[in-house]
C-alpha cells in the first residue's frame, strides 16, 4: 500500500513538474521571430571591452524563454522583456523586422549597438511598451510620430544618436511616460512645448542638443519634475522663477548655453529640495552669493564661467555644499567662506586671477579631496600641509617656483598631480614612493626640472604620465613596463639618452606616445621584438638620432591607424576619461606648422611623426595599412627609393611631409585620389617627372616641390620635355596657320579683286560707247 501511496505522490509531482515545464515554453511564433531577428544582423566585437554576444546562447533546440535577455509572461509564454544591451548587433533595424512580430512586448532595449539607420515608424506597433531604450545605437533620421502610439510608455531613452529636426507633436499623447532621455540627440529646435502637457514626467534630459530660444514661462506645469537637464544647447533670456518653485525637482542641470541677466530665484519653497544645481558656462550676474542658502540641501553647485561678485566674510555658510566649481568667474582673491565649508570635497577654482599663496586653512578642510586652482597667478613656493584625504591636486599654469614640495609625498591618497606650466627647479622627489600606490596622472611637463625620471614615480596603476619640457637626462624608467593601463605617455623636449623602448609594445591601453626632441638613438625596430601598437594614435617620435631601415612589414598590427575603431579603456565610456584627457597636452607638427594639441582633440587625430631623425632605406609598402592616419610626418631623413603609391590607401590624410629624403622616381598619380589631403611637401629630394594633375595637388605652393631637380609641370614654372615639344610643335602649326590666313586672304582679295575689276572696266565701257 506504502508502494502504492509513493507510486502515486511521485506520478504527481512528475505531472505538475511536466505541466509546469511545458508551460513555460515559450510560443513557437515567439521563437521563430526572435531566430529571425537575430539573423537580421551580423555580430563583431565593436568595443574592446565588451565581450557579451547574448545572442549566442539562442538555440532553436531550447526554451527561448531561458534565453540570454528574453523574458517571458508566466501565464501565456508570450516574449515581454527583449534586452540586448550592449551585444554587438550590427546592421539596420528594418521596417519589416520579425522583431515587430513579438506584439506582447513591454520592454525592449537595444542600447550600445550598432543598429545604424532609420527608426522604422513600425516601432509603433508594439502597443503594449512600456520601457523603449535605444542609446549608443548610431540611429539618425527623424523620431518618427509613431512613438505617439505607445500609450503605455513609461520610459523613452534615445541619447547618444544622430536624429535630426524637432519632436514629433504626436509625443505630446504619451501621458504615462515619466522618463525622457534624449540628450547627445542632435535635436534642434525650441524648446518642446509638448512636454508640458505630459504631467507625469519626472526626468527629462535634453542636454547636448541644439535646441535653442527662450524657457515656457509656465514650466512649472510639470510638478512632479525630479531632474531637469537643458545644459550644452543654446537656451537664451532668463530662467523663469517659477522653475526653481518645483517642490519635487532635486537636480537641475542649465548649464553651457546664453542665458543671461541677474540671477533670481524667486520665492523659493523653505521645502526646496534641489541637490545639483548647475548654471555654469552662461553669462549671468551674481551679485550676492548668499542667494544660494535658501537651497539647505544644496550639495553640487557650478557657477562657472559667470560674473561673480561676493562678500569676504568668512561666515557665510552652505551647510551641505559637497562640489563647488567657481571656475571662470572673474575672482581676484581667494574666496574666504570656504574656510567653513566642513562638507566641501571637490573645489574648482581654476581661470581666475587670485594671486599669492594658497592658505593654509584649506588643507585643514575635514573632507576636502579634490583641489583644482590652475590658470591662476598664486606665486612663490608651494606650500602644502599633510591632508591624508587629497586625491587630486591641479596646479598648472600659475607662478609656483622653487622644489617641488615633499609634502605632496605625504598624500598618501593621491590619484591625480597635475603641477605643468610652472616655475618648478630641482629633480623629481623619489619621495613619491610613499604614494606611487594610487597615483595614475602625474604631469609635470614645462617646468626646469633636472635629474634623471626615478623609478619611484612609477607603479602600476600609472594611466598618464607627462614629464615633457624639462632638462631630464638619463634613460626611460625600465619599470614602464609593469604600466599595463598607461594610456599616455609624454617626455618630450628633454635630454634623455636612450634606444628606442621596444618594450612598450607590450603595452596593451597606450594610445600616446611622444619621445620627440631627445637624443634617442639606434634603430626603431629589431627582429627580436614585435613592434605591434594596436591602439597607438598618436607616435612621435621626431627630431632624435634614430637610424637604421624599416623592414617591410614594419606597419602590421598598428590596429586603431589601420581601421576605424572606438577605444574605450578599463571598460569605461570616453566621458569619463574627461578629466584625465583634459589635462593632457603634446605638440605636433601638423600641415608644417607646430601646434599644440588638448584636451579632446586627441579623439579625432591619428599621427605618425618620425621626422628628423637618421632613417634610410625605402619607406615600406605596408605604410598603406595606416588608412585612419591623418598626419603622416617622415621628412628629414635620409629615405631612398620611390614614393610607395600605396599611400593612397591613407583616405583620411590631411598633411603629409615627404621632404628632405633621397626619395627618387616619380610622385605617383594615385595621390590625386586623397580628397582630404590638404597640405604636402615633397621638397629637397630627387624626384623627377610631371607633377601629377590633381586639385589638391596643383594647389600647392610652389616651394613644396622645390629642389628636385627632375620635377616639371604646375605648379612649377618648369616645363615637362614632352609638353615643351608640343608647345613648340603648337607653336609651329600657329605660325603656319598664320601664314595659310594671310596666304588665303591674299589669294582671297586676289579672287575678289579680279572680277571686280573686270566688271569695272566693262561697265565703263557701256557707259563711253
Amino acid at each position: 500500500m506504502i508502494t502504492i501511496i509513493w507510486s502515486l505522490c511521485l506520478f504527481f509531482c512528475l505531472s505538475h513538474s511536466t505541466l509546469v515545464l511545458a508551460k513555460h515554453l515559450c510560443l513557437p511564433d515567439q521563437r521563430d521571430a526572435l531566430s529571425e531577428f537575430k539573423n537580421e544582423f551580423y555580430v563583431y566585437k565593436l568595443y574592446s571591452f565588451m565581450d557579451d554576444k547574448k545572442t549566442e546562447t539562442w538555440r532553436n533546440n531550447t526554451d527561448c524563454c531561458s534565453w540570454d535577455g528574453v523574458l517571458c509572461d508566466d501565464k501565456t509564454g508570450n516574449v515581454v522583456e527583449l534586452n540586448l544591451y550592449g551585444s554587438e548587433l550590427n546592421g539596420p533595424l528594418r521596417s519589416n523586422s520579425s522583431l515587430f512580430r513579438l506584439q506582447h512586448l513591454q520592454s525592449l532595449k537595444l542600447g550600445s549597438n550598432n543598429i545604424s539607420g532609420i527608426l522604422p515608424d513600425s516601432i509603433g506597433n508594439l502597443k503594449y511598451l512600456r520601457d523603449l531604450d535605444l542609446p549608443y545605437c548610431s540611429l539618425f533620421g527623424k523620431i518618427p510620430s509613431s512613438l505617439g502610439n505607445l500609450s503605455h510608455l513609461t520610459t523613452l531613452a534615445l541619447s547618444d544618436n544622430d536624429f535630426t529636426g524637432e519632436l514629433p507633436d504626436s509625443m505630446g499623447h504619451l501621458n504615462n511616460l515619466t522618463e525622457l532621455h534624449l540628450g547627445w540627440a542632435m535635436l534642434n529646435g525650441k524648446f518642446p512645448h509638448l512636454l508640458l502637457n505630459l504631467s507625469s514626467l519626472m526626468w527629462i534630459d535634453l542636454g547636448s542638443n541644439q535646441f535653442k530660444g527662450m524657457l515656457p514661462s509656465n514650466i512649472s506645469s510639470l510638478s512632479k519634475l525630479e531632474v531637469f537637464d537643458i545644459s550644452d544647447n543654446s537656451f537664451s533670456g532668463t530662467i523663469p522663477s517659477s522653475l526653481f518653485m518645483i517642490p519635487s525637482l532635486f537636480e537641475l542641470n542649465l548649464g553651457s548655453n546664453d542665458f543671461s541677466g541677474p540671477l533670481e530665484f524667486g520665492n523659493i519653497s523653505s521645502q526646496s529640495n534641489l541637490l545639483k544645481l548647475d548654471i555654469g558656462e552662461n553669462n549671468f550676474y551674481i551679485v550676492d552669493f548668499s542667494i544660494f542658502l535658501h537651497f539647505k540641501l544644496l550639495e553640487v553647485l557650478d557657477l562657472s564661467g559667470n560674473h561673480l561678485k561676493f562678500s569676504s566674510t568668512p561666515h557665510l555658510l552652505l551647510p551641505m555644499i559637497v562640489y563647488l566649481d567657481l571656475s571662470s568667474c572673474n575672482i581676484s582673491e581667494f574666496p574666504k567662506f570656504l574656510e567653513n565649508q566642513t562638507s566641501l570635497q571637490e573645489l574648482d577654482i581654476s581661470a581666475n586671477q587670485i594671486k599669492g599663496q594658497i592658505p593654509e586653512w584649506l588643507w585643514r578642510l575635514p573632507r576636502l579631496q579634490v583641489v583644482n586652482i590652475a590658470q591662476n597667478s598664486f606665486g612663490g613656493e608651494l606650500t602644502m600641509l599633510p591632508n591624508s584625504i587629497i586625491n587630486t591636486f591641479i596646479a598648472s599654469d600659475n607662478q609656483f617656483s622653487g622644489e617641488i614640495p615633499r609634502a605632496i609625498c605625504e598624500l598618501d591618497n593621491l590619484g591625480t598631480l597635475v603641477l605643468s606650466n610652472n616655475n618648478f627647479s630641482g629633480s623629481i622627489s623619489r619621495c613619491f614612493k610613499n604614494v606611487n600606490s594610487s597615483i595614475s596622472i602625474l604631469h609635470l611637463r614645462n617646468n626646469s626640472l633636472s635629474g634623471i625620471i626615478p623609478e619611484e614615480i612609477i607603479n602600476d596603476g600609472l594611466r598618464s604620465l607627462d614629464v615633457g619640457g624639462n632638462l631630464l637626462s638619463g634613460k626611460l624608467p625600465k619599470s614602464l613596463i609593469n604600466c599595463t593601463s598607461l594610456a599616455f605617455l609624454n617626455v618630450e623636449n628633454n635630454r634623455i639618452k636612450d634606444k628606442f623602448p621596444f618594450w612598450l609594445s607590450s603595452l596593451p591601453n597606450l594610445q600616446i606616445l611622444v619621445l620627440r626632441s631627445n637624443q634617442f638613438y639606434g634603430p626603431i625596430f629589431s627582429p627580436g621584438y614585435s613592434l605591434s601598437f594596436p591602439i597607438l594614435r598618436i607616435f612621435d617620435i621626431s627630431d632624435n638620432s634614430f637610424s637604421g631601415v624599416l623592414p617591410s612589414d614594419y606597419f602590421v598590427g598598428w590596429s586603431v591607424m589601420s581601421s576605424f575603431a572606438i577605444i574605450y579603456l578599463n571598460g569605461l565610456l570616453p566621458r569619463d576619461f574627461l578629466y584625465d584627457i583634459h589635462q593632457r597636452s603634446v605638440f605636433l607638427t601638423v600641415k608644417g606648422v607646430e601646434r599644440e594639441l588638448v584636451g579632446s582633440g586627441y579623439d579625432i587625430y591619428k599621427n605618425f611623426d618620425v621626422s628628423g631623425n637618421r632613417l634610410e632605406g625605402y619607406i615600406p609598402e605596408s605604410i598603406g595599412l595606416l588608412k585612419e592616419l591623418i598626419v603622416l610626418n617622415m621628412s628629414n631623413n635620409a629615405f631612398t627609393g620611390h614614393i610607395p603609391p600605396s599611400l593612397s590607401n591613407l583616405t583620411n590624410l590631411e598633411s603629409l611631409d615627404l621632404s628632405k629624403n633621397r626619395l627618387s622616381g616619380s610622385i605617383p598619380t594615385e595621390l590625386g585620389k586623397l580628397t582630404f589631403l590638404e597640405w604636402m611637401n615633397f621638397s629637397y629630394n630627387k624626384l623627377e617627372g610631371p607633377i601629377p594633375i590633381a586639385t589638391q595637388i596643383q594647389s600647392q605652393n610652389i616651394s613644396s616641390f622645390a629642389e628636385n631637380p627632375g620635377l616639371c609641370g604646375a605648379p612649377l614654372l618648369k616645363k615637362c620635355g614632352g609638353e615643351e615639344e608640343e608647345a613648340k610643335k603648337q607653336e609651329q602649326d600657329e605660325d603656319e596657320k598664320e601664314e595659310e590666313d594671310q596666304v588665303f586672304n591674299w589669294v582671297a582679295a586676289a579672287v575678289g579683286y579680279v572680277p571686280g575689276l573686270f566688271c569695272g572696266l566693262t561697265i565703263a565701257y557701256i557707259l563711253t560707247s
